[in-house]
């Protein structure tokens, strides 16, 4: 589809999807905070137990099925009968996700009970049978993403994922509002935010077929007959590969789900405090996402000049695109997950009202420091066409964390549960890296890069506990939430300027590379004016 495109459309198209998604991640993770102000930690507990089995088959569907089918029906171009190619690949697409979404529908809908009784709270299936009819629109919704992506139109898809998420954020707010102010019930309010998911989905719908009037969305049957099997195969690993880093995290959700409630319960946990423990564990998953936008951003905006280059016979190759992400992302992944450690217990009482278990989301948000590099490493080789050996390494991930839940749980509560997440995700982005640097004969980045970034991280500690040492000794006791806005509000600016400072300073990236990556011409110019000769 690249070679359709001249670089500067095909950069413009790329372009308008990252901002869209980026918009769609931030809402994401933002809308979690005053929803958790809403309902306290025991009704966040109670979103989310269900949202990683509703989340699980929109994100593979809209996300990595639209995709596939993009790539799919652009490549069809080029068949000796386009027009019908195209339209079989559609059908057969289309009948397939239909079967999928409906065998996803059963097990949610029919298998609520079952699911809610593995988690230890059968309360919660009531908001899984309200879930379940999301994934009766992802056969529509994915099919018509995918084909306007195939056609270079941007835009719709673009607007129709901010349109969603907008929509959801504000009808599981308004929700948890009006439920708060009346019943006060907390089942009801997370029934309100299930059912938020489900008007989203109808909303981008909707917009889509407004963009699609014109257009049949299922052609209709030609007297051609093609063999189906290969376009499913095709279909399914592509819809994989795409989504698999997003499918990771909610395979650790779910992960979760199952094990951290009923395991604090057997342990002879009271019922209330264990889902007031796990509500405060899922404190760190929107501080995650929040740290691994960049990351996401990343793997949106570079990836696609990856995969163009892996493509030309000349030039430089894609070597110096795939070394230029890999060092912004751990560069920015190691800011964010220091950068939340020492302010911490700040961070949560100004999000969350109160510090409670800080030590726990310190270890939990260390996850964002793999994850900054899983996310487009697994991009990387999906665009060098290289998916066999990620999904293995990501499937024994998904392993090693429900080994690690079982082992680390009982002994060590919710902090076992991030100790097991940690040792996965770390142990699955050194893998990677050592595949990826097999494949491009040549190192990610030179050793004086990672001693650059130590100093970094290391004058970053040092000043902002130094900052902190002194605040504590003029105000010895931090009680209000106020107080903590402010005070881990100065921390995070000045941890931020310093580590920035001595980036650019140390010239860990280049200025031209600041250049390629998104909001990246600031620090360029921040380098330029700091390291300008006399």
């Amino acid at each position: 589809m690249a070679d359709n495109f001249g670089m500067k459309g095909y950069m413009k198209g790329a372009l308008l999807l990252t901002i869209a998604a980026l918009i769609v991640k931030a809402l994401s993770a933002v809308y979690r905070v005053p929803f958790q102000n809403l309902v306290g930690d025991q009704g966040f507990y109670i979103y989310q137990q269900v949202y990683p089995f509703i989340s699980f088959f929109v994100v593979w569907a809209s996300g990595g099925f639209a995709v596939a089918i993009s790539k799919m029906l652009a490549d069809a171009e080029s068949s000796i009968h386009p027009v019908e190619r195209k339209g079989f690949i559609s059908r057969t697409i289309f009948y397939y996700l239909t079967l999928l979404s409906i065998i996803f529908f059963c097990l949610l809908f029919f298998g609520a009970n079952i699911l809610s009784e593995l988690m230890g709270d059968l309360q919660l299936a009531p908001l899984l049978k309200t879930g379940s009819f999301v994934t009766l629109f992802m056969p529509m919704l994915a099919l018509m993403k995918g084909r306007f992506q195939s056609q270079g139109k941007m835009e719709p898809v673009a607007y129709a994922q901010v349109f969603e998420q907008f929509i959801r954020v504000a009808f599981i707010l308004v929700g948890a509002i009006i439920i708060m102010h009346t019943n006060k019930s907390l089942y009801a309010a997370g029934n309100a935010a299930v059912f938020g998911t489900v008007i989203g989905e109808i909303a981008a719908v909707i917009l889509l077929l407004y963009y699609s009037k014109k257009v049949q969305i299922v052609p209709k049957k030609l007297k051609k007959t093609e063999r189906t099997w290969p376009i499913l195969k095709e279909v399914t690993i592509l819809s994989l590969s795409v989504s698999m880093s997003s499918l990771l995290l909610l395979c650790f959700q779910l992960i979760d789900s199952f094990t951290v409630f009923s395991t604090l319960l057997h342990n002879g946990m009271e019922s209330i405090k264990a889902m007031e423990m796990k509500g405060i564990y899922d404190r760190g998953q929107p501080l995650v996402q929040l740290g691994i936008i960049i990351a996401s951003s990343l793997s949106l905006a570079i990836v696609p000049l990856v995969a163009l280059q892996s493509k030309k016979k000349g030039g430089r190759g894609p070597n110096p695109f795939i070394q230029l992400t890999y060092r912004a992302s751990i560069l920015l992944g190691v800011a964010a997950s220091i950068g939340l450690v020492i302010v911490m217990p700040y961070v949560n009482q100004m999000l969350f009202e109160t510090n409670a278990l800080s030590n726990v989301l310190m270890v939990y948000v260390l996850q964002i420091v793999p994850l900054s590099v899983i996310l487009p490493l697994t991009a990387i080789l999906q665009g060098m066409n290289k998916l066999k050996i990620p999904a293995l390494i990501l499937i024994g991930a998904i392993l090693l964390k429900y080994i690690g839940n079982c082992y680390f749980i009982p002994n060590w509560d919710v902090l076992g549960a991030a100790i097991a997440s940690n040792i996965a995700l770390f142990l699955s982005a050194g893998l990677l890296m050592i595949y990826l640097k097999q494949l491009v004969h040549s190192k990610l980045a030179t050793k004086a890069f990672y001693i650059k970034l130590c100093i970094a991280s290391g004058s970053m500690i040092f000043v902002v506990a130094l900052v902190d040492q002194v605040i504590q000794a003029v105000i010895p006791i931090v009680t209000g939430r106020m107080e903590s806005v402010i005070i881990g509000g100065c921390l995070i600016c000045i941890g931020a300027f310093v580590y920035l400072t001595i980036v650019a300073k140390t010239k860990m990236l280049a200025v031209k590379e600041w250049f390629l990556l998104p909001f990246g011409r600031k620090m360029a110019r921040y380098q330029l004016l700091l390291n300008k000769k006399k």
